[in-house]
């Protein structure tokens, strides 16, 4: 295995963990921040009124994307053994 082969397969690696983590990650930061916003606007600052709905909101999304992201994951795994049977040949 070659330096630019390690350079790739960390690359796709990083770029997979990116797309699988996006949907809940984008999913709670938006529900956070308009939580925040109403907290700002009626002054309630209570630090727990905020995990309830991110944890709803990031099952929703696992629900919901969740066949998605592990259809990725499920392609990254035949790729690297494909790639792991090629460097055995």
């Amino acid at each position: 295995m070659t330096v630019d082969q390690v350079i790739v397969l960390g690359q796709k690696m990083m770029e997979v963990a990116l797309l699988v983590g996006a949907p809940v990650l984008i999913t709670t930061f938006v529900v956070g921040v308009a939580i925040s916003v109403l907290q700002a606007a009626t002054q309630i600052h209570e630090m727990t009124l905020t995990f309830i709905p991110k944890i709803l909101a990031a099952l929703i999304s696992v629900f919901i994307f969740g066949g998605w992201m592990f259809m990725k994951l499920v392609e990254y795994t035949k790729e690297n053994f494909q790639l792991l049977l090629q460097m055995v040949k």
